[in-house]
């Protein structure tokens, strides 16, 4: 349960049908879902918004036209609009905005051109009722594998690596790409797979593991992205990688990834 303001939450609900509705001028489908989640610290050093504990995710999906990286940055600043002059205030989203941060949440977007978009707004719950997180990650242990972790934010390169070794994996870390080379190499017979950032100064991610792959073509890359840069597309991406795993993550999701890759293990 959440506690809030019924008419504020109605009309936040109704501000994202409206622009569903409009980014479908030809027709589409318009979905609704709610679900629990629990916000861990992995999930929440990689975005400010967010705090640790339970969220319910109440998100509005449509299958219209979808928006660019660049619409995607402004859609939240008042009075822009990508509407014809008389047809929209552009205040409908920087309300939604307001109204959600009131409640003491965040709103994630996730859309691409041709292929719709969905606003997943993160509402926490009244209760912290939190559930035994550790019984539930007991059958994700690792058995010692080491993990070369890759990132050029320290919070996030010391939660993964605290999370990793609480689980039974060992970690070495590097904050570029440079770096993960000069690691590898070092350790190449030890290493069992490779975390990896794609947004790094000096040597992006997708240099860093075109090298790796000619200098070990058998290397596991488990590809941690947040937005997808116009110049990466996701499915080459996933052709270089065993895994995508996408940001923010949580302590779940990335020990349950390095399972899925070492269970394909010989």
């Amino acid at each position: 349960m959440v506690s809030g303001d019924a008419t504020q939450l109605h009309q936040m609900l109704m501000n994202l049908c409206v622009n569903a509705h409009d980014a479908m001028p030809h027709g589409g489908t318009l979905s609704f879902s709610a679900e629990n989640f629990l916000i861990d610290e992995n999930y929440a050093q990689m975005l400010l918004e967010a705090q640790v504990g339970p969220y319910i995710i109440l998100s509005v999906a449509d299958t219209g036209v979808g928006m660019a990286p660049e619409t995607l940055e402004r859609i939240f600043d008042p009075f822009f609009t990508t509407k014809e002059v008389g047809s929209g205030t552009g205040l409908g989203l920087s309300t939604l905005m307001g109204i959600v941060k009131s409640h003491g949440g965040f709103v994630k977007v996730d859309s691409q051109l041709g292929s719709g978009t969905q606003f997943s707004v993160y509402l926490p719950v009244v209760e912290d009722n939190n559930t035994a997180q550790t019984e539930a990650l007991e059958h994700v242990n690792g058995l010692g594998e080491l993990i070369l972790v890759v990132d050029d934010e320290a919070p996030i390169r010391e939660i993964a690596k605290a999370t990793l070794e609480a689980y039974n994996y060992k970690v070495i870390t590097a904050q570029t790409g440079i770096e993960a080379i000069a690691q590898y190499v070092q350790h190449q017979d030890d290493i069992d797979a490779v975390l990896m950032d794609m947004m790094m100064p000096e040597m992006d991610g997708t240099t860093a593991i075109q090298t790796l792959k000619a200098l070990d073509p058998q290397v596991k890359i488990i590809v941690a992205t947040g937005l997808v840069s116009k110049e990466q597309n996701p499915t080459d991406i996933d052709l270089k990688s065993d895994a995508l795993l996408s940001k923010p993550y949580t302590a779940e999701t990335l020990l349950n990834t390095l399972k899925g890759v070492f269970n394909h293990t010989p």
